[in-house]
């Protein structure tokens, strides 16, 4: 088996010069080369890098010597999709570096403790000529597989993490950004903007969720739109929204619902199922019209009086991050493996704030904060 550390230098010397806009001739050069095969042996992991070269390197390519060898980045790594809305692109390159120290020390710090990466995973058997109806199926055979019960908004977070030994964190983002999957070999993380409403970031976790579960067939943009509509926006969008409605609302609970409203005025049903079920008030609406239920006219004019519903209201925040990975960040820091400063550091929070998420998750630490 190739030498992680080795490869992990040679990814990230190929991902350096290829965004220095560099040919492996031009580098080789200022590296003081024969010839362009010793550059390539030694990205493709099979010569190793001297210090004095990597130096050189590093200077040449205008980054620090820790770039090549931290194992707390993902540069060359990962390939990231957002969704997101009007947002800066700074902002957004500045928040997929954060994300990927996040991830990368998750991973590091499994490795650390001798844990396994999964490396069988579900995927889901639908590509971009698959029908609406396929995507639906898909949704409800997971959410029986996977016993997501009467509010799978609730439960789904942690299945993911269970089923598929995924990542999923609640975290800050920059404005705009409201979810993002990410794929890295052994390890699928998604993350969700946890200052959304409840309802968007049930759905958001849904919709990332397809994502990760169909990469390989339909490989994702890097940033997606927020709102697809269904008859514009791009086919893997829209499927991604017909999935992740089937999931959090499966047919047979909707019409369940359905059959015991009675008399109840729709908007006000409309609003606490969305309550009850954790999602948003106009996905209740056209999961209703999607069935059936109702007509498009009524959808739309249901739709309207849905969108300033109580599903809107911010429920607390949610903690930062998720138990799995603070615990394993917090293991870690009581083993003396890492720091706490440089976990506080990794994490962009201080160190009281490490103490006090370590709380919210019942963990406690030995050091006085």
């Amino acid at each position: 088996m190739a030498n992680p550390h080795l490869l992990r230098v040679a990814r990230r010397l190929k991902e350096a010069r290829e965004r220095s806009g560099l040919t492996q001739q031009q580098l080789s050069a200022e590296l003081g080369f024969k010839d362009r095969q010793t550059l390539a042996a030694i990205e493709a992991g099979e010569r190793r890098i001297s210090a004095d070269e990597l130096a050189r390197a590093a200077e040449v390519l205008g980054v620090a010597v820790d770039y090549f060898t931290d194992a707390f980045r993902l540069d060359g790594e990962a390939r990231f999709s957002f969704r997101a809305k009007n947002i800066d692109p700074a902002a957004l390159d500045a928040f997929e570096e954060r994300a990927g120290r996040w991830i990368a020390m998750y991973r590091e710090l499994g490795a650390q403790e001798g844990l396994p990466q999964p490396r069988i995973g579900t995927k889901l058997e639908l590509s971009d000529r698959s029908s609406y109806e396929d995507a639906h199926a898909c949704a409800e055979e997971l959410h029986s597989r996977w016993s997501l019960g009467d509010v799978p908004a609730a439960a789904l977070g942690d299945a993911i993490q269970r089923e598929l030994g995924a990542l999923v964190l609640n975290v800050d983002a920059p404005e705009g950004l409201s979810g993002a999957a990410s794929q890295l070999p052994g390890l699928h993380a998604i993350l969700i903007n946890r200052r959304e409403p409840v309802g968007r970031r049930s759905y958001d976790l849904g919709h990332e969720l397809f994502h990760v579960l169909t990469w390989d067939a339909m490989p994702p943009q890097r940033v997606e739109p927020w709102e697809p509509r269904a008859t514009k926006g791009k086919r893997v969008e829209e499927l991604a929204e017909n999935f992740a409605a089937a999931l959090l609302m499966p047919a047979a609970m909707i019409a369940a619902r359905w059959k015991s409203r009675g008399t109840a005025d729709l908007a006000e049903w409309v609003n606490a199922s969305a309550t009850a079920l954790r999602v948003s008030g106009p996905a209740v609406v056209w999961r209703l019209h999607n069935l059936g239920f109702i007509t498009k006219n009524e959808a739309v004019v249901q739709g309207r009086l849905a969108s300033g519903g109580t599903w809107r209201t911010r429920d607390p925040l949610p903690p930062l991050f998720s138990r799995e990975f603070i615990s394993r960040v917090h293991t870690a820091v009581e083993a003396g493996r890492l720091s706490l400063r440089r976990a506080a550091r990794l994490l962009d929070i201080d160190v009281a704030d490490f103490a006090e998420i370590c709380r919210s998750y019942g963990l406690s630490l030995s050091y006085e904060v």
